[in-house]
């Protein structure tokens, strides 16, 4: 499907159109010219007579361009907004260190909105190396994440990699180094769970001979690094982890694996917090391999409680697919190179309810061999629209996941640029509106959470889904909240006071998850009616 037209997005509404909240793209191939009967005569009357609302085109700004000193080739890093409502992130190579050579160990930066960039720490190989995903920030407030190489462990040549522990103002601690045994060289990031605790993957290491250097791990460790490993992967269920967990609604985890599964291509799987697996998909199990293969990213679980994400090659240049719980797959995308090429990154789902993406290759510039890469947006239909195709100097080779920050504008980074080579961090605004988010998206009653916005300032009431909860502003990003007893799973709402009582309300991106209370006594809202 062609990009939307660079003028207008038009949204358009009539008595005559019988369903109504319908959003329509127009542009050439619209078909409007096609339509007859009383549907042609409405869809006439509507072009004719309806009142017009024009909506900002997707509008792209790059933010920084790394040079080495600051960091290099931001790699399969998805950035995550502080507290503080700034971004951070990590760079595979480049920073102040040169204990790994010219190019350098990797940093960990936090970056503006506006665009200004501050390293917050440079590798020394010692305390680990080479960064290749983004970070997490736990509710501590502190941020943790893992480097594929380096570490104290001699066991791998580079060393096999570590998880580490790093405040807002740059102060690191590395709680795990692994040796090979119990993983090595984790590719992807970690996810806190309800349990506190933190889950991931490593790329290859564990118990599992099958594979010449192990064929890789799931693994559960602490906020003080005391590290479980829940499974090794022994080929027949997959390989090579490169994507991040996704704890689901039911509490399990979802990821995939790179290779292995019946069909060698990658797989699917689930796998409790005790660590039993099962392995829900084996790609190219269809013919031609439609439903792809080698799956880089990890899977997300949407509002409609079904799993998405991308496979990066197969019968087309790459794939988007949706899977129920169930381990029924669907192919709803295949992307054909001038749409984009081989996405090595999952999904985010935006408060619009489509989900936005990135592939590494393709698109319709010349500025690169194999195309520079784009972003896109897909329906939940499977309709794609591509939002950017980069040219090289604006960014070359998102390998990397978007996010949406709460002012509704999406961020990424590329691995490469045509101006210092070592990669990029940018922005696409596409008209999406301000939200919260809250930290963690899950809690039972009683239990402190942080409420993430913008210009918050002057909020005035909270509710967990109906329920008001208490509140006090921190900051204007920041406001602390506590789940109210009688508080049930949902939306999560913030009024903002306005000039002449015109308030604002913001609501969460995903609904908060009231955990199930410690039985200790009859339930504080027996017998009584809320509204």
């Amino acid at each position: 499907m062609q990009p939307i037209p660079s003028l207008v997005r038009r949204l358009r509404s009539s008595v005559c159109w019988p369903i109504r909240g319908l959003r329509l793209r127009l542009g050439k191939g619209s078909g409007v010219g096609k339509l007859n009967g009383w549907k042609g005569a409405c869809a006439l009357i509507l072009l004719c007579t309806a009142t017009t609302i024009i909506l900002a085109a997707p509008s792209f700004t790059t933010l920084v361009k790394f040079d080495l000193p600051d960091g290099s080739q931001p790699r399969h890093v998805v950035l995550v907004q502080g507290i503080d409502g700034d971004l951070y992130g990590a760079t595979y190579y480049g920073g102040a260190s040169t204990a790994c050579g010219q190019v350098r160990c990797g940093t960990v930066f936090k970056i503006t909105p506006a665009g200004t960039l501050t390293t917050l720490y440079s590798f020394d190989f010692t305390h680990g190396a080479n960064p290749d995903a983004g970070l997490v920030q736990a509710t501590d407030g502190n941020f943790y994440g893992t480097t594929t190489y380096g570490g104290a462990s001699g066991a791998c040549s580079g060393g096999c990699g570590t998880v580490f522990k790093i405040t807002p103002t740059g102060t690191l601690t590395t709680l795990h180094s692994f040796d090979n045994t119990d993983g090595a060289n984790p590719v992807a990031g970690l996810v806190q769970a309800t349990d506190g605790n933190f889950y991931g993957t490593t790329q290859v290491g564990g118990a599992s001979t099958a594979c010449t250097s192990g064929c890789g791990t799931v693994f559960k460790i602490t906020s003080v690094g005391g590290l479980t490993t829940l499974h090794s992967f022994d080929e027949s269920d997959g390989y090579g982890p490169e994507g991040g967990l996704a704890q689901a609604t039911d509490g399990n985890f979802y990821g995939t694996t790179l290779g292995g599964g019946a069909n060698e291509s990658g797989t699917v799987f689930k796998i409790t917090p005790a660590g039993s697996l099962t392995t829900l998909h084996s790609f190219c199990s269809e013919a031609d391999c439609y439903d792809g293969l080698t799956p880089y990213g990890g899977v997300v679980q949407a509002t409609d409680g079904n799993f998405w994400g991308t496979t990066y090659s197969g019968d087309c240049n790459g794939s988007v697919f949706k899977m129920t719980p169930a381990g029924t797959l669907t192919t709803l995308y295949c992307f054909g190179y001038t749409d984009g090429a081989n996405p090595s990154a999952g999904l985010v789902q935006a408060t619009d309810g489509n989900f936005y993406g990135t592939t590494q290759f393709g698109g319709t510039s010349s500025a690169c061999e194999f195309g520079c890469g784009t972003v896109f947006e897909l329906t939940p239909m499977g309709v794609l629209t591509t939002l950017h195709s980069f040219s090289g100097s604006d960014g070359e080779a998102p390998e990397g996941g978007l996010v949406q920050g709460t002012s509704g504008t999406l961020y990424g980074t590329t691995s490469f640029d045509t101006t210092y080579g070592d990669g990029t961090v940018f922005s696409l605004t596409v008209g999406l509106g301000p939200f919260v988010k809250t930290l963690p998206t899950f809690g039972r009653a009683g239990a402190p959470v942080n409420i993430l916005g913008t210009n918050l300032t002057h909020a005035i009431s909270i509710s967990f889904n109906g329920t008001a909860a208490a509140f006090e502003v921190v900051s204007s990003s920041e406001i602390t909240a506590t789940v109210p007893p009688c508080a049930t799973t949902g939306t999560v709402t913030v009024v903002i006071a306005g000039l002449r009582a015109r308030n604002s309300v913001l609501s969460s991106n995903v609904p908060f998850r009231v955990l199930p209370r410690a039985m200790l006594g009859p339930p504080p809202c027996r017998g009584r009616v809320t509204r």
